[in-house]
């Protein structure tokens, strides 16, 4: 076998593997319980999916590596960065998590950072030295 037909073999089951995973994807999109875990199974299997079909076409055809490597750095920056924009949006409209969902972090988070501000709000109520310039109080 010649050095091109190799690598077209080679690069034929990489594109195979990453569709694979893509495939994953879109069932695991269907068969979550909820938006955080669809967006997540989506996320992940997407991101290893579509470098893996980028990596698959560089093999195949290494005269397109330079524009597959950027366009694989775009994918791994948009990716994670939508997914996360996407939960923290879910979460703050309120979208239910599934019932099996044991910890809600960013709920956590929320309620201490407000009980930080409750807690820094009544210590400074306290000690009301804003003044405006005209001598007046604020």
């Amino acid at each position: 076998m010649t050095d091109i037909a190799i690598r077209e073999i080679i690069g034929s089951l990489v594109v195979l593997l990453g569709a694979f995973f893509l495939f994953s994807a879109g069932l695991g999109v269907l068969r979550m319980p909820d938006a955080y875990t669809r967006i997540q199974a989506g996320t992940k299997a997407t991101t290893l999916g579509n470098l893996l079909v980028l990596l698959g076409l560089g093999i195949h055809n290494p005269d397109w590596a330079l524009k597959l490597l950027l366009i694989a750095g775009f994918v791994l920056m948009t990716n994670p960065v939508s997914s996360h924009a996407l939960s923290r949006a879910a979460h703050r409209i309120g979208i239910p998590m599934a019932r099996s969902t044991v910890t809600d972090a960013l709920r956590d988070d929320e309620q201490r950072e407000a009980e930080r501000r409750n807690d820094s709000a009544d210590a400074s109520s306290g000690t009301d030295t804003d003044t405006r310039a005209d001598g007046g109080r604020a």
